[in-house]
Formats: C-alpha cells, structure tokens, sequence
C-alpha cells in the first residue's frame, strides 16, 4: 500500500508539472499578441515570427546543448554532460522526460524577452541567429550557477522561479540588443524630445498580458516540482503580487504625467509577476503586495529612464524583465523567510534576518545580470560584422514596414486594416 501511495503521489505531481509547462508554453501566446499589439501594425507579422522562431529554435537547441549545459555534471560554471539526453532528463521525484519539458519551455522565455526590446528595426535572421546561442551558451550557464548545483546555488542564493535566472538574463540580452541596434528611425529627435510610436491594438496588447498572468501560476507554482500544501501559496502570492504592481504603476502614472495610462498599468502587472518570481515560495501574501507596489513604480521610472538615456524600447522589456528581475532578487534578502508560510527563519533584512542573504542575492543578481549583458554585448557585435546584412534593416525596410520587407506579407486586408491608435500618454507599452 505504501508503495502504491508513492507511486500515485509521483504521478499525481508529474501532472501539474505537465499541466503547469502547458501553462508556461501557453504563454508565448501572451508575448506575441503584446509586442504584435504594441508595435504599428505595418510590422505586426514581423513580431509573430520572431515569437515563433523563438519557441522553436529554443526548443531544439535546448534539447540537444543547452539542458546538459544546465543540469549535465561538470563544475561550478557549467555543465559538461547529458548533451541529448535520452535518459529523459529524470529528476528523482518526476517520471522520465516531465522535468526535461518543464526546463525546455523556461528556456524559450528569456529570448522572447529580447525580441520585444529589439522589435521594429532588427533583422529576423540575426535575431534567430542570436536565440540560437544564447540557449546554448547564456541563459544555461547561468541557470547552472544556480538550478543546476552551481557556485550560486553553493553559496545559497535563492530564485526560486527565475526573477535572475530568467528575466534578469533576458533583460539583460535585452539591454545589449537594444544598445548595439540602436533606436528606431525618429524615436529620438533633435532637440531632446522623444516621439511617440503609436501602438496599433491595445486590445492585444491587454489580452496578451492576461494570458502572460494566468501562464504565470503555472511558471511560479509548477517551480514547486510537486503539488503540495506551498503551491496555492505560491499561486496567491503571484497574483498578490501582480495586481499590485498594476495598481502601484497605474498610481505613480497619475502622479507623474496627470493620465491614468493604460500601457504603464499592463507594465505593471507584469513587473509584479517578475518581482514575486524570485521569491514567490519564500515571500509572505503581505509583503508580496508590497514588492508588486515598489515594482509598478520601478516600471515607470525605469521607462523615463531608459528615454533619458535614448534607449529604444518599444515593449518596455528591458525594464519590466531587467530591472525588475534583479528587484525581487533582492526582495528575497529584504522581506524572505525561510518558512514563508509560518513566518519562521526569516532571511530577509527587513524581518529579522540580517544582511547576510541580501548580500547573497545582490552578488547573484548582478552576476546573472552582466554575465547576460557581457556575452550577449559580444554576441550581437560578433552578428553585426560577421553576418552579411548585420543585425539591423536598412532605413527602407524601415519605413516600409518589416511585414512587408521580411516576411512578404501583410497582417491586414488593406481594405479592413484602419487607423493606428495613438500610444497613450507616456507612448509606452507593456513588455514581455
């Protein structure tokens, strides 16, 4: 009998881990129909493409280099064995395979991150190009720092769902994109003023982050690896979190610009998501509204920022993944426990725990982060002067619009297609 129960309690938590990667999967719809929805419908296909390239490049590369890179034994850095692993990749508590699909379908998230920052002016090619390697090389390296037995993990740096792992790394590819491609034509003119890039379907772009928030109970709380009593914590502190930084976005918009601006509010309910993702096992239902709250402000500012220093991102991603990621990383060292649920040994600063994890988290963080930044700088140069074409359209593919330029195809009947709606006050959008 005994044996019985174990067997039904391994397979029982093998179908939320099944049930949450669909979830996870489900959510690339989220990111295509935002980016689509945010960036001018002259370069709506164009978006759709990359999402999908993106799942599908990943997918593969991950399969055959990136989950031995991640998991495989090695030493500290990464990993050197399990290279197409037809063992199933098995983790001792799940069935063969059912851990190696979860990690397949994280792996795509942190380069559909980057295709939002870069959206609108970089080249299909090179950015496949780029997915490509940074599967292989960059977002599991760093994972095996810290999900694979790594220097991080040594050190007991906590993530548990991938604010660092995931969205810092891809924030931080992201920031590399966005530098070395540079601004879209007229983004930033002259005299120091920024131009708005009207958006052309907010519905999109809203249905999209309602699909990127429900995806997310399943990013965060099939992390758990078992259903069990801690995952409708981690499912409710998510959403904690998330309608928080809606609100605390949507706030601090009111306070900075006098409009109640509908793209900073998606903004923030998706730096909310980000900022619990970390600690969203550790991090109590109270103070994850507060870390949703100080990430929806974080959003805003981060996207006057990013103007102020003429970096062109059109979705918002390099702030919502980047700089929101590293937030709840640290939000573990400030407000964590190591028993969330009963209050028991706390870990962060601000309960109790002195300084020692936020010094942790603040080391794996900035780590994580430049690692991303540095490689992925390397990368997207080694793609501008070894790739026949660069990284970037020429100003005529530009201004004709990437669907047509790219992919030889429009995503409107010309006779049903409208007029472009207007980005809202801070000509923002939400990111991915």
């Amino acid at each position: 009998m005994e044996e019985q129960l174990s067997e039904l309690t391994t397979y029982a938590n093998a179908l939320w881990v099944l049930v949450s990667a669909a979830l996870v999967f489900f959510m690339h719809a989220g990111f295509a129909l935002v980016e689509s929805g945010f960036c001018r419908r002259k370069n709506a296909v164009m978006v759709l493409m990359k999402n999908f390239g993106v799942v599908g490049i990943s997918s593969l590369v991950f399969y055959l280099v990136g989950y031995g890179v991640m998991f495989g034994e090695g030493n500290a850095f990464m990993g050197l064995a399990s290279f197409f692993p037809n063992n199933g990749g098995a983790d001792a508590d799940l069935p063969p395979y059912v851990f190696l699909f979860f990690q397949l379908v994280f792996a795509a998230t942190a380069c559909t991150i980057v295709s939002g920052a870069i959206a609108e002016r970089g080249r299909l090619l090179t950015f496949f190009l780029f997915t490509a390697l940074a599967t292989m090389m960059i977002y599991p390296v760093v994972g095996h720092w810290v999900w694979g037995g790594g220097w991080l993990s040594e050190m007991g740096f906590v993530d548990f769902a991938g604010s660092t792992v995931v969205h810092g790394v891809g924030g931080g590819m992201a920031l590399a994109g966005a530098i070395i491609i540079g601004p879209r034509l007229g983004k930033y003119q002259a005299d120091g003023s920024v131009k708005p890039m009207p958006a052309h379907s907010f519905p999109l772009a809203a249905l999209g982050v309602l699909i990127l928030w429900l995806g997310w109970f399943g990013f965060n709380g099939g992390s758990e690896l078992a259903i069990d009593a801690e995952v409708g914590r981690i499912v409710l502190v998510t959403n904690l979190a998330a309608s928080a930084g809606f609100v605390g976005a949507l706030i601090w918009i009111k306070v900075r610009s006098g409009m109640l601006d509908l793209s900073m509010a998606l903004n923030g309910a998706l730096a909310g998501l980000v900022g619990i993702t970390a600690g969203c096992y550790n991090i109590s239902g109270g103070w994850s509204i507060v870390v949703g709250i100080v990430a929806g402000m974080l959003v805003v500012e981060g996207v006057f920022l990013l103007d102020k220093m003429k970096i062109d991102d059109p979705v918002g991603a390099i702030t919502v993944h980047g700089i929101c990621g590293i937030f709840g990383t640290l939000a573990v060292g400030l407000v964590g426990y190591g028993n969330a649920a009963t209050g028991e040994e706390p870990l962060g600063l601000l309960v109790g725990g002195g300084a020692s994890q936020l010094g942790t988290q603040a080391i794996g963080a900035g780590a994580g982060v430049a690692f991303a930044f540095a490689v992925g700088s390397v990368v997207w140069l080694a793609l501008k002067f070894l790739v026949p074409g660069g990284v970037r359209v020429s100003e005529a593919h530009e201004l004709e619009g990437l669907d047509i330029a790219e992919c030889g195809v429009e995503a409107y009947n010309a006779e049903l297609s409208g007029v472009e709606v207007g980005a809202g006050a801070m000509a923002s959008a939400p990111a991915e």
